[in-house]
């Protein structure tokens, strides 16, 4: 197993940092790994505290009477100079439920109302995003939304545009647009299933 020798941290930034390690592999050879994360200090990483946390979390949603259509954003990216289809999400507060969260985000993104509910840990617990590069990890809450799309409460960085896509649209969207990695899974769901949310009953009816 690898060591960590030292951390130095390179960046003070209020949503992102990055960190330089020190390490020695698996054979004791030693080397250099660089990890951005969320923590604002070394002792706030998770290679420190070792506690899973969520940093964000991520929205699956349903729209409409018929439950037919999935809210997506289309939002730009400076990472990539264009825009990309996501789901609702954003950055768990200190001291806040990571469900109040998607709630809020919800909201703040799109003007909806979000209605979540409640399902087994497994589908919900927070997972890592990209742990070859990051700490990150993100809870998903799934629900129901309804209400008016609204951009009111959009901060002045964010540029967003609310997709409530029916499988057809899905089905464009996945052939010819980029998409986030865990949206295009989810909306694999929602493309071939009849009932979308049918997964997150697995382990209710396993037991």
């Amino acid at each position: 197993m690898g060591k960590i020798r030292k951390i130095e941290q390179l960046t003070h930034n209020p949503f992102v940092n990055l960190y330089d390690l020190s390490v020695e592999n698996r054979v004791g050879n030693p080397g250099k790994y660089y990890v951005a994360s969320r923590a604002k200090t070394e002792a706030e990483l998770e290679l420190t505290t070792k506690r899973q946390e969520p940093d964000g979390v991520i929205i699956y949603s349903l729209y409409g009477e018929k439950r037919d259509r999935v809210v997506l954003i289309r939002q730009y990216r400076y990472a990539i100079d264009d825009y990309i289809y996501e789901f609702p999400a954003g950055l768990v507060e200190p001291g806040e439920d990571y469900h109040a969260s998607a709630v809020r985000e919800m909201r703040e993104e799109t003007g909806l109302t979000l209605h979540p509910i409640r399902v087994d840990t497994i589908y919900e617990k927070p997972y890592y995003s990209t742990i070859g590069m990051t700490d990150e990890c993100c809870g998903t809450v799934y629900g129901y939304a309804d209400g008016e799309i609204s951009s009111a409460l959009l901060e002045d960085s964010e540029e967003i545009e609310v997709v409530l896509a029916d499988r057809g649209e899905v089905r464009r969207i996945l052939r010819e647009e980029r998409v986030a990695v865990v949206c295009s899974y989810m909306l694999l769901h929602f493309l071939h299933d009849e009932d979308p949310f049918a997964f997150l009953n697995a382990e209710k009816d396993a037991l």
